[in-house]
């Protein structure tokens, strides 16, 4: 993991492999259109005013995204400096938007992969923004690298011959123009790297190959994080889940030879006052079953299990930074897999909380899976219950891939989280749940099925899901079928691969139950 400190050094006098500035669209400028975001004055100067100038000649303009490297002058003690772009100038020109510093940092700790130290000399003139800042950059910063680099047994055996393997990310973030010895800084710094982390640890779970990712292995992994962390963890096996009743995870499972798992991962405080039960669906490959994939949709479904990595995330940040809250993660995990054993479409499934659920598509089985995870939470009567899901192609349809959908049985719960996720820097949207919906799930033979209406399918999941929550508990769902895994060319923070989507929003979303505004 990236180191990320606050340097006590100004941007003229810090020693690094290239430092940092940001600039921005905007009128008034000497310069055209272009504008020195706060924490570029030194530089500018280093460069006799003329900073601004010199992008302006090279093509910058400020747009997001835009990246300038040039030669630094004598006056710096670097050797190069990074100009990123920050989109439109603020109305304010020391209000930037946290998500425009979120990226613009995480656009340059990309390019600054292979580095040793970089300085990030962008607006940090305030803790928001520091924390901004130091959590792009330290995102920016990942790569998954753990399959790459091997050594070839072909190749010469000379050593200059050796294979050099994947380029290594920014080894070192040093954040130029904070308060270091300013408690506030250092907390909102030690938050972002602890976040950080933890969202980074997700994304490597959900690049992880199936062949060495699966509900067995899931389940060590959880069990190792507890231990670190001090939190309880429990696995339910094949054994626990048939003598439990856990129809909808056996039936599921039941077609691979890796057996399923039901993780509880439990975070408690001795002072805390309310508590809040994290789902996720954890389905380590998705070939769809006896209703299998077409071809070119089974390669990416190793990311099947993201949910479940951003509870498992979520869970394991709130430990780390100690939140006066109860937070519980049900990790539902189980490979989908076609075989003489498997579900199919046609059978009925006696689901843990009683109800039977007659099968017509077994690639809709993330909802039978987190389906007995709601009800096992909901016995426990959390404060409130939010899933997270991979869960239909319906909801990639209709907000995009960047996007994901939330849908609540609490209208006032529902707004709070896509606040808190606007607030974070996750693009979200509220959805309905209509009730005409629900009669397309009508079965002749059980009590539901896992289909309804083709026309509005990711609501009609959400709506199955709801009829697993307990009464009375403030339940939401979060479809994040598009933003989970980035199938096109890395932008900001954002890499190709695993995202670690909705990791913040549950974080923060614990925060505020810790203040005690659950929304």
């Amino acid at each position: 993991m990236t180191a990320l400190t606050l340097s006590t050094a100004g941007a003229a006098t810090l020693r690094a492999d290239a430092l940092v500035v940001g600039v921005a669209k905007g009128a008034g400028s000497k310069s055209g259109n272009l504008v020195l975001a706060p924490g570029a004055e030194a530089v500018d100067k280093a460069f006799d005013g003329k900073l601004a100038s010199v992008l302006a000649t090279l093509g910058a303009v400020g747009a997001e995204g835009e990246l300038t490297k040039l030669p630094a002058p004598s006056g710096l003690k670097v050797p190069v400096v990074v100009a990123v772009g920050l989109g439109p100038v603020p109305d304010k020109e020391d209000a930037y938007d946290a998500e425009a510093l979120r990226r613009a940092a995480g656009t340059a700790a990309r390019a600054l992969a292979g580095s040793k130290k970089a300085g990030f000399a962008l607006p940090a003139g305030s803790v928001e923004d520091a924390a901004a800042v130091a959590e792009g950059a330290l995102l920016g910063s990942y790569a998954f690298t753990a399959y790459q680099g091997g050594e070839n047994k072909l190749a010469p055996k000379d050593a200059k011959a050796k294979d050099s393997g994947p380029k290594l990310p920014l080894a070192e973030i040093a954040l130029v123009g904070a308060k270091p010895r300013d408690k506030a800084y250092k907390a909102a710094v030690e938050r972002a790297l602890a976040l950080a982390e933890e969202i980074n640890r997700a994304r490597d779970l959900i690049n992880t190959p199936p062949n060495d990712l699966y509900p067995e292995s899931f389940a060590a992994v959880a069990t190792a994080a507890g231990k670190e962390h001090g939190i309880k963890v429990q696995v339910l096996d094949e054994k626990a889940l048939v003598k439990g009743g856990f129809g909808g995870l056996l039936g599921v499972g039941q077609g691979s030879t890796h057996g399923p798992r039901l993780v509880k991962l439990a975070y408690t405080h001795p002072k805390a006052e309310k508590t809040l039960a994290l789902v996720g669906k954890g389905i380590t490959y998705d070939s769809g079953g006896i209703s299998l994939k077409p071809a070119g949709h089974n390669e990416t479904m190793k990311c099947d299990m993201s949910g479940a990595a951003a509870v498992f995330a979520a869970v394991v940040a709130a430990a780390r930074l100690g939140l006066k809250v109860n937070v519980t993660g049900w990790l539902a995990l189980a490979e989908n897999m076609p075989s003489g054993n498997a579900t199919r479409p046609g059978d009925v499934l006696r689901m843990y909380s009683g109800k039977t659920v007659e099968v017509l598509n077994t690639d809709a089985e993330g909802r039978l899976v987190l389906a007995d995870a709601l009800t096992r939470a909901s016995e426990e009567k959390p404060d409130a219950i939010v899933d997270v899901a991979t869960l239909t192609g319906a909801m990639v349809l209709a907000l995009g891939n960047r996007t994901f959908g939330i849908m609540a049985n609490d209208d006032a719960f529902r707004t709070s989280i896509h606040e808190i996720a606007e607030e974070v820097g996750e693009a979200s949207w509220p959805m309905p749940l209509p009730a005409d919906l629900r009669k397309g799930m009508d079965s002749p033979t059980a009590d539901i099925a896992n289909m309804g209406e083709r026309m509005g399918g990711g609501l009609v999941a959400g709506l199955f899901l709801k009829e697993f929550v307990g009464q009375g508990i403030a339940w939401a769902h979060l479809d994040i079928a598009g933003p989970a895994f980035h199938e096109g060319a890395p932008y900001g923070y954002t890499p190709k691969g695993g995202t670690g989507s909705a990791v913040r929003t549950l974080v923060r979303l614990a925060e505020r139950t810790a203040d005690g505004d659950l929304g």
